[in-house]
């Protein structure tokens, strides 16, 4: 069975049900836990009552510096939203390390932004090295991923598209809520990637919901692909693409058709005062909760509870 773990100003925490064991360890990179498994085995078992897990202050168990590589259209039901027919080239991208945001900070939208856009995602934390041209077999998972976590790849859209430029999108501070906890598998605990469930909804409403059985380019191919020209390392973060539900979906096909006739600068323009109407962007005072987990309950990855403000 998988262990979460909590991260918190006062270290690392072992938790079970609603409470947590603090973990004697000396490690302050999600990398150095990663190596002192024994001690997060050791307070897992702990008899310990532990502190209520509500009177903890989560921070993101990820710990930056690290890298964070994205995978784009990587669900079905987002490729459909997308207006993406075929195949699609399995795509990666770099998200800044400072955008990681612990579950319940607030997301904040800078002032030039206009079409805030949310994206649950799992989270694959790398627990060994990953150097080029490495081939991840599925038996192999195991070996590079030490865990899992709940994302939300908070997207800039108007920046996005306008730009071409995933980097600047998504990457502002807040732009990347992490946690709460950092599941850490065992090598059982592959056997079930595909039933987790992921669940993101906006002041209640449900937006996303779907399993990564959805998922177009699985864990183990990813990361095959990643490692033709990336390395990572232990720690590292990859996120592997949200289902449809977001708030962007490409315009119906004779709209699409009658935009590409118009220069770009009035195709843009007719584009966003379209967007302007849609009321699924992401607007101050919203409460974003999303979940990824389970149906039995064996992997759970928490729950985010993140609100959203405009810059001041």
């Amino acid at each position: 069975m998988s262990t979460n773990v909590l991260r918190t100003p006062d270290g690392w925490w072992a938790v079970r049900a609603e409470r947590a064991v603090r973990i004697e360890t000396k490690a302050v990179t999600t990398a150095e836990l990663i190596a002192d498994r024994a001690a997060v085995s050791e307070a897992a078992a702990s008899d310990d009552s532990g502190t209520p897990v509500a009177d903890l202050v989560a921070l993101p168990p990820v710990t930056t510096p690290c890298r964070v590589v994205a995978q784009m259209v990587n669900y079905r039901s987002h490729a459909k939203d997308s207006g993406f027919t075929g195949d699609i080239p399995p795509t990666f991208f770099r998200k800044a390390s400072g955008s990681l945001s612990g579950p319940h900070d607030t997301i904040v939208r800078p002032a030039h932004v206009k079409f805030l856009d949310y994206e649950v995602e799992l989270g694959l934390v790398m627990g060994a090295p990953l150097p080029v041209g490495t081939v991840v077999e599925e038996g192999e998972l195991p070996h590079y991923i030490a865990g899992l976590v709940l994302t939300n790849d908070v997207s800039a859209r108007d920046v996005q598209l306008t730009k071409t430029q995933f980097y600047e999108s998504k990457s502002y501070p807040t732009f990347t809520p992490t946690g709460p906890y950092l599941a850490l598998l065992e090598p059982d605990d592959f056997a079930h990637l595909l039933n987790l469930r992921l669940r993101l909804n906006v002041n209640g409403v449900p937006r996303q919901d779907r399993t990564l059985a959805d998922m177009i380019v699985r864990p183990a191919q990813a990361l095959t692909l990643l490692a033709r020209f990336q390395t990572l390392d232990p720690g590292d973060l990859l996120l592997t693409g949200t289902p449809g539900g977001t708030a962007l979906k490409a315009p119906p096909k004779p709209v699409e058709k009658i935009a590409a006739l118009l220069p770009p600068a009035l195709k843009w323009k007719a584009f966003f005062n379209g967007q302007a109407k849609n009321p699924l962007y992401l607007r101050e005072g919203d409460l974003v909760t999303a979940t990824i987990a389970t149906p039995d309950g064996r992997i759970d990855l928490g729950e985010q509870r993140t609100a959203v403000a405009d810059a001041r």
